[in-house]
């Protein structure tokens, strides 16, 4: 049998080490790489489930943004009540000028009985 020539080129020691650590760095960096794209999923993920929340909230705000407006109509409604009744109120008298009122009537139809 004929031994086949090596086409390969002998590396020296050096080289062979040079090229040892190449394929660590090498093997070293696919993990990087795989670690990198399973955090890029990962916050991927994350972000979706944010900007989700963050759209619920803006809902909510925006819910509650008409809440607010509808209510100070309502206040502002409630304002013009109160200030009708106070008006009012004070076209009428209290209880106080009412017995003195009322005790002056009596003292006029006494008055008026007499004659």
């Amino acid at each position: 049998m004929a031994k086949k020539k090596s086409n390969k080129k002998q590396l020296s020691a050096p080289e062979r080490h040079f090229g040892v650590i190449l394929e660590d760095i090498d093997s070293k960096m696919d993990l990087v790489l795989e670690g990198h794209q399973a955090l890029d999923v990962k916050f991927s993920k994350k972000i979706e489930d944010v900007s989700k929340k963050i759209k619920d909230v803006d809902g909510k705000i925006d819910i509650h943004t008409e809440m607010i407006g509808s209510m100070a109509a309502d206040v502002e409604i409630i304002k013009t009540d109160i200030e009708l009744i106070k008006n009012s109120l004070k076209k009428k008298i209290d209880i106080e000028e009412f017995a003195v009122l009322e005790k002056r009537v009596l003292l006029l139809e006494r008055k008026l009985q007499r004659i």
